[in-house]
């Protein structure tokens, strides 16, 4: 990298030299054509006298002898100046460049130190407002997003491997204790393999929505018109939980989007709201179009949840509460696949907490025209 800048300075060198070369040596032939046919009348000859003084014809007289002389060491004078000029004009050339890489060359150290395992390093900042400046603030941005997707995969790989850890120990252990009872009879083994058989389903629903959220951060491989009203009435008649009060209102709300992905939004709002919602809660559903964009709109019942800490459910196995609780509760995978699917539709997706706690959850997706225009 550091042959590379010094590369630049050395091209800029000689780009600064050519030019000035150029427009020195054009200045020279200027000033010699001007001196030698110069358009501009000069002092008049000096009379000569009477009877036949001046120079024999075809013969230069003193006059234009010193006029010949004069242009030449004119030309040789301004030759000389040139030269020297061009020297001059090179050094400072070089010492310019170098000035205006020096920002560059600091980047360059900064960007060698920079690792995977060390991005909180940032490029320095200094000097006017000029383009090496906004490159330095920009490369700056795009570490500061580089840092956090590298935090995020790190914890979302440790997260994963511990879900994914936990029904494996159980089902061991499961399996290891009725190994080692010499006694036990069928209805014993039936259990544990009853036990064995729940742990393995759970594994299942996390894998799927672990696939799920990795097809949602890739982006869509494919879209068909769809009605957001007929997927939600279809999703609200799968449901199979008697507990929460549920209210639908859905109005028509065509979108052009990915079918598979959208139900399985759908299908976690609904779930989520669902499942954290309080005994004789409430469920309500409402679908249309808002703003020239399809939407929906999911509102449910439910333990109060702090404003500060609901950024923190859109983060994959990111609960409001841990321990036992929280892993009978769900995955913690929910709303981070909601905000996935929504974002890889281009979509916006707003989570607010209700002050008698509960959450009011909406997702716009953008509208079918323009979402059929751009495929």
């Amino acid at each position: 990298m550091e042959g590379s800048v010094r590369t630049v300075r050395l091209r800029l060198t000689l780009l600064y030299t050519g030019l000035f070369l150029v427009a020195g040596a054009l200045l020279v032939a200027l000033v010699y054509v001007l001196a030698r046919f110069s358009p501009f009348p000069g002092p008049a000859p000096a009379p000569t006298a009477p009877g036949g003084g001046g120079p024999p014809a075809g013969t230069l007289g003193p006059d234009h002898v010193e006029q010949a002389a004069n242009l030449h060491r004119l030309l040789v004078n301004s030759l000389v100046a040139f030269a020297v000029a061009a020297f001059a004009a090179m050094v400072l050339g070089w010492f310019a460049a170098g000035r205006a890489l020096r920002l560059l060359g600091a980047m360059t150290a900064t960007v060698r130190r920079i690792t995977a395992e060390r991005l909180d390093r940032r490029l320095p900042v200094s000097g006017p407002d000029d383009e090496l400046r906004r490159l330095a603030v920009t490369f700056n941005d795009l570490l500061d997003r580089l840092e956090g997707a590298f935090t995020a995969q790190r914890r979302f790989v440790a997260n994963a491997s511990h879900e994914l850890r936990t029904p494996l120990t159980l089902q061991r252990a499961t399996a290891e204790i009725a190994l080692a009872d010499p006694e036990a009879d069928a209805e014993s083994l039936r259990a544990v393999l009853g036990r064995m058989l729940a742990a393995g389903e759970h594994q299942e629903r996390l894998i799927e929505a672990l696939l799920t959220l990795a097809r949602s951060q890739e982006g869509l491989h494919r879209r068909e018109r769809l009605d957001l009203a007929a997927v939600t009435a279809q999703a609200l008649r799968h449901g199979d939980d008697p507990g929460p009060r549920i209210e639908a209102s859905l109005h028509p709300a065509p979108a052009f989007a990915d079918p598979a992905l959208i139900e399985r939004l759908v299908a976690n709002l609904l779930d989520n709201a669902r499942r954290y919602n309080v005994p004789g809660g409430w469920i309500t559903a409402w679908t249309g179009v808002t703003g020239g964009r399809p939407t929906l709109r999911i509102r449910n019942s439910g333990p109060p949840i702090p404003a500060e800490r609901v950024p923190l459910l859109l983060q994959p196995f990111q609960r409001l509460e841990s321990g036992r609780k929280a892993g009978r509760d769900g995955l913690g995978l929910g709303l981070s696949i909601v905000a996935a699917i929504a974002e890889a539709h281009h979509g916006t997706l707003e989570v607010r907490p209700l002050s008698e706690g509960g959450l009011d959850v909406t997702v716009a997706l953008p509208g079918p025209v323009l979402e059929e225009g751009q495929a």
